[in-house]
């Protein structure tokens, strides 16, 4: 066998043994197959869609025998259900390429088989993605697929990292459904994909078609058309809308906005491409850009008048038209309102679009109920953009639309300030407020206008945090947010408000003033916004502890102020929060503490008035958190700390304390989660087990990160590097505090601080934490931190003298650090730990009582008495084998094998002391059984 054939070894062997299984299952002979050894499964080119090719001689390749045989009789027997359920259990946990593509290749049709295809769109292989469009492509026709299954396939295919997949993902939307199932009619095609609740797939669908040329507009067809003559208006539409319109269906109004942006960013790059060259080629690129201009000047409506009467038309058509009016008024952005006439008419619009109140509806009970989110403008924030998109291209100069919505906001809040308004006038006039304030560039940009930002905070946004309905509450409390931002210095009563409403309301408005006092930190700095309201000290977030706070959020009474992070740090760890009204997207107030303190830990850098030392008490608490049982239901937290772990430990190359903090927060972080220590609650035994496993896994977890790669930014620029990583090659050398090595010294001075006798629940936490300790690697720099090591292990190991398996592992840990320690026989003095100590911020007494060696592993000093104690127990069992001697005793023990007399003395003297020590080791043996943490409890808590 040559070397090719030899490297394909593991594949044939792969393959065959899936054969094997195939005929294993196969309950009828295989028919014999007629002419050549071809897949009937063929490409548009006549060859077959992910396998190799076969046509030059390299038939003779076992493996691609084997491949092709392969897929022959998974052809012959897709009838056969059990064959495919045994392949589709194998799918997903199959490790060679090859196989996987050649068992996607040739799964029958099926809905069973469609969902384990879509999921191979995700797969880590390049072929195996690109095989699984393909046999979408042959074997699925669009009609034969759900709605979410056309969209997930097209929004993976499309936005594949892989140009090869996003090709054949192009090629299945175009040749297959695109042409053969909708007979070449893109707005057929986007019915099917439910653009309506898709819209997102529906445009890179369309751009995606426009791209590639695919979609061109038949002559004389415009938007235009929907604008209809007197006698073009039939009775129908007559009675829906205003005259001379005909509506549009959703498809058909995201197609001619798409169409529409498609011609005006092509006209822009023609336009650049003339711009920057010169000559001929500045003429044609100058040419086709006046050509898509002139052919989007075709489409859109002939005047801003008949633009403006084809947006209403759909306004008053009721909300089964809001989508295609909310397309239609994107278009605006494309409109020329240079002209005075037509930014007159556009202003007029405009303004009627800020005074449409929020749709609602009557209950049973005749009380109002608004349709929507109840924030933004319309009820839908889509529909705020695209409000605000039409407003600042009709008052596109510098203040003018800040000049325009503060007019209609001062004419909305009279009756808010003279509190005549209803609940449905509040919220309108806040919803105009908070799209100007969002949309403002600066505190000055809303300062001189037709109504003070002062007077609005004072009569409209504070009495609005106060009324009695939760609707007007929670905009209002936005409204502060966004107020705070735009302020040069946040205002003491505006502070003091979002606090009262995170401490004192209920959940939908408490998540919203923890959003808004976040921002506040963050733009403003921490300390600027206690100053604000007279505190002028710095937090002391750094002293509290994981589980408690010297702060009651729900304690406002009397001189109630406490400092901005004091006060969510205690909503933080509060457990007790009032779940009683749902709110949006299944949030909660944990879980919006959890993701802003996760972007303050994340840009550190950015606050220096945060106290440093506070950074591992907000790592240990969001650990707990995302580990919890209470968190399972929190998804939106789950996937946000999931991405702020991926990316903490790699950005220390910024922040070098990211590491040390994780390297802080570990023993913080086991003591809060390890049952029956540090006055942690118990419970049966099932349940303290599930504990013990879930905080192995929460360790290894955090040993991951420890050891995460740290890479310097290429374009960082040199600064002084003193107390700075050092870097070599380009990776970033840590400290002793922030690598490995700390966390070493750290963990074995938890493991030696315990007595002697421990109690079950703290000897299998010292058991864990020596598991993840012989885990870690030091470096030959740290020589310090490795004498220092070697001295502490000594204790360690004799914590955990009971455990064979894991003294041996301290042993070999102790070998590997004599063997980097380059003065191993130089014994380290307290003074020079104490170095080590205190740049670890530890207190630990080198001298008392550590040996000055390793214990040694418990066990017999020869092997003859062993051997002797299992010849004693084979008499004991089997009496055939008393005359063999030899089996006792093996041949390395040499000479003592021929001293058969004191073999037999000391065989009766091992037998009577094993039996009166036989309850003394069963005793110990069930004791830790019952109380300790094996690594096998720790392997499966982990997985």
């Amino acid at each position: 066998m040559d070397k090719g054939t030899e490297e394909e070894k593991p594949l044939m062997l792969k393959i065959a043994q899936i054969l094997d299984e195939a005929r294993a299952f196969q309950r009828h002979p295989q028919p014999k197959m007629q002419g050549a050894l071809r897949p009937p499964l063929q490409s548009g080119d006549g060859e077959v869609p992910g396998l190799p090719d076969i046509s030059e001689g390299t038939r003779s390749l076992p493996s691609v025998q084997l491949q092709l045989g392969l897929f022959h009789v998974l052809q012959v027997i897709a009838e056969n259900s059990d064959i495919v359920d045994l392949f589709l259990e194998m799918l997903p946990v199959e490790q060679i390429v090859e196989v996987r593509k050649t068992i996607v290749l040739s799964l029958p049709p099926s809905n069973v088989t469609a969902q384990a295809i879509i999921d191979c769109t995700l797969d880590v292989s390049e072929s195996v993605r690109k095989a699984a469009y393909c046999v979408l492509a042959s074997k699925f026709p669009l009609q034969s697929l759900s709605i979410k299954h056309r969209t997930l396939i097209l929004q993976r295919g499309l936005a594949d990292r892989s140009l090869a997949v996003s090709k054949e993902c192009l090629k299945l939307m175009k040749d297959e459904w695109l042409n053969k199932c909708c007979n070449r009619d893109p707005l057929v095609f986007l019915k099917y994909l439910d653009v309506e609740t898709y819209e997102m797939v529906g445009e890179s669908v369309a751009g995606a078609l426009l791209k590639d040329g695919e979609i061109k507009v038949p002559e004389g067809e415009s938007i235009r058309q929907y604008i209809l003559s007197n006698s073009e208006r039939t009775e129908e539409n007559s009675e829906r809308c205003t005259p001379n319109i005909q509506l549009m269906e959703v498809e058909v109004a995201l197609y001619w906005r798409m169409m529409c942006r498609h011609l005006q960013m092509e006209a822009q790059e023609k336009g650049s491409d003339a711009a920057f060259t010169m000559g001929t080629e500045a003429a044609v690129y100058a040419a086709e850009a006046t050509d898509n201009n002139d052919h989007l000047e075709r489409i859109l409506p002939a005047t801003i008048s008949d633009y403006i009467d084809l947006v209403k038309s759909h306004i008053d058509a009721g909300p089964n038209y809001r989508f295609a009016c909310r397309q239609l008024l994107l278009l605006g952005a494309m409109l020329d309102f240079s002209d005075t006439t037509n930014r007159k008419v556009g202003s007029t619009f405009v303004l009627e679009l800020l005074h449409k109140p929020f749709d609602h509806e009557v209950d049973e009970y005749g009380n109002m109920v608004v349709i929507g989110d109840g924030i933004n403008l319309g009820g839908d924030r889509d529909w705020a953009d695209a409000v605000y998109g039409l407003a600042s291209k009709v008052h596109a100069a510098s203040g003018e639309f800040e000049e325009v919505v503060l007019r209609v906001v001062e004419e909305l809040a009279r009756p808010c300030r003279e509190r005549t308004a209803n609940f449905m006038q509040w919220l309108h006039c806040l919803a105009v407020f908070g799209l100007c304030l969002e949309k403002a560039r600066s505190y000055l940009s809303i300062k001189g206008r037709a109504i003070e930002p002062a007077e609005l905070l004072q009569s409209l946004l504070l009495p609005a945090a106060k009324h009695s309905h939760l609707d007007v509450q929670r905009i209002a409390v936005r409204c502060l947010g966004l107020f705070g931002l735009l302020e040069i210095k946040p205002s003491e009563e505006l502070v003091k408000q979002l606090k009262f409403s995170f401490a004192k309301g209920p959940a939908p408005i408490s998540i919203v003033a923890c959003k808004a006092l976040f921002d506040l930190g963050m733009w403003h700095q921490p300390q600027e916004v206690d100053r604000a309201i007279g505190q002028n000290m710095s937090s002391q977030l750094q002293d509290y502890d994981m589980t408690s706070s010297p702060l009651d959020v729900s304690d406002t009474d009397g001189n109630w102020n406490p400092k901005l992070l004091d006060l969510l740090y205690a909503g933080l760890i509060k457990d007790d929060w009032d779940s009683s009204l749902a709110s949006e997207e299944n949030e909660s107030v944990q879980g919006a503490l959890g993701e802003g303190f996760a972007k303050i830990l994340l840009l550190s850098e950015n606050y220096k008035s945060i106290p440093a030392r506070s950074n591992p008490l907000l790592l240990s608490k969001l650990i707990t958190l995302y580990f919890s049982n209470e968190s399972k239901e929190l998804q939106r937290l789950k996937q946000c700390l999931s991405v702020f772990f991926e990316h903490y430990p790699s950005l220390s190359a910024n922040h070098k304390e990211s590491s040390k903090c994780i390297s802080k927060a570990f023993i913080p972080v086991m003591h809060s989660m390890w049952p029956g220590i540090n006055g942690n609650a118990g419970g049966s035994a099932p349940v303290v087990s599930n504990m013990r496993k879930r905080a192995v896994q929460v360790s290894r977890f955090m040993l991951q990160m420890m050891q995460a790669p740290l890479y310097a930014k290429e374009t960082e620029v040199e600064r002084d590097t003193r107390d700075q990583p050092e870097v070599i090659d380009g990776i970033v050398e840590a400290p002793l505090e922030s690598g490995e090595e700390g966390l070493a010294i750290r963990i074995a001075a938890e493991v030696t601080a315990f007595p002697t006798k421990k109690t079950p629940a703290e000897r299998s936490y010292v058991s864990a934490l020596c598991r993840i300790l012989v885990l870690l690697q030091f470096r030959l720099s740290e020589q310090g931190a490795i004498q220092l090591m070697r001295r502490l292990l000594i204790r360690v190991a004799e914590s955990v003298l009971t455990e064979k398996d894991l003294l041996k592992e301290c042993r070999q840990m102790a070998d590997r650090l004599k063997a980097l320690d380059k003065h191993p026989d130089v014994e380290m003095s307290q003074d020079q730990a104490n170095l080590i100590f205190g740049r670890l911020e530890l207190e630990f007494n080198l001298n008392s009582n550590i040996s000055a060696e390793m214990p040694h592993t418990p066990a017999p000093c020869s092997s003859r008495p062993t051997r002797t104690r299992r010849r004693v127990r084979h008499e004991e069992g089997s009496s055939d084998e008393d005359s063999s001697p030899t089996s006792v005793v093996p041949n390395s023990v040499g000479p003592m094998s021929a001293r058969s007399q004191r073999a037999s003395k000391t065989a009766a003297l091992t037998k009577i002391t094993t039996a009166s020590r036989a309850p003394t080791i069963d005793e110990d043996d069930e004791e830790e059984e019952s109380s300790g943490v094996t690594s096998d409890e720790g392997s499966d808590g982990s997985d």
